[in-house]
């Protein structure tokens, strides 16, 4: 192997499911194990939840891979975070368990890649901060404990 020669970490884990929304979009993880309501739980502007009471009150999933298990709460779910990639502060790529409408018109309204109905449940195999590629055209999510080399 030449000196420049570049070595690829393979993942930690591949976790296989369904793509929701096609292409692929790599960053840092953000996991919660509560669901997130779109009107009224998020600021569209900076994507940070402002839901009273959730476990991500105050922080922003703006360019993050967003692991939750779905939406919660009303239609406007899916408007709420349009606004938020018209504003730059959205998820650049979604990760759920339970597909609703609201969630998959959401990844949808976003272009977001999105993967669901894994074979492993992502909740118990992603930790925030985490590396994470999500391939919404294979239906992969590739997971490192930090960014690759």
């Amino acid at each position: 192997m030449s000196a420049d020669a570049t070595i690829i970490e393979k993942p930690r884990v591949v976790i296989h499911g369904r793509g929701v929304v096609p292409g692929v979009a790599e960053g840092e993880a953000l996991v919660t194990r509560e669901t997130i309501s779109g009107w009224g739980g998020v600021n569209p502007m900076t994507g940070t939840v402002i839901e009273s009471r959730h476990e991500l009150k105050g922080v922003s999933f703006a360019g993050k891979v967003l692991v939750f298990p779905g939406a919660k709460g009303s239609s406007g779910w899916s408007s709420i975070f349009h606004m938020s990639k018209l504003r730059g502060a959205s998820p650049v790529a979604m990760v759920f368990n339970i597909m609703t409408t609201k969630a998959a018109l959401g990844a949808v309204v976003m272009r977001t890649p999105t993967v669901t109905d894994c074979d492993q449940d992502p909740l118990d195999l992603i930790r925030t901060g985490d590396w994470v590629r999500v391939d919404g055209d294979a239906g992969t999510i590739s997971i490192w404990d930090a960014k690759p080399a």
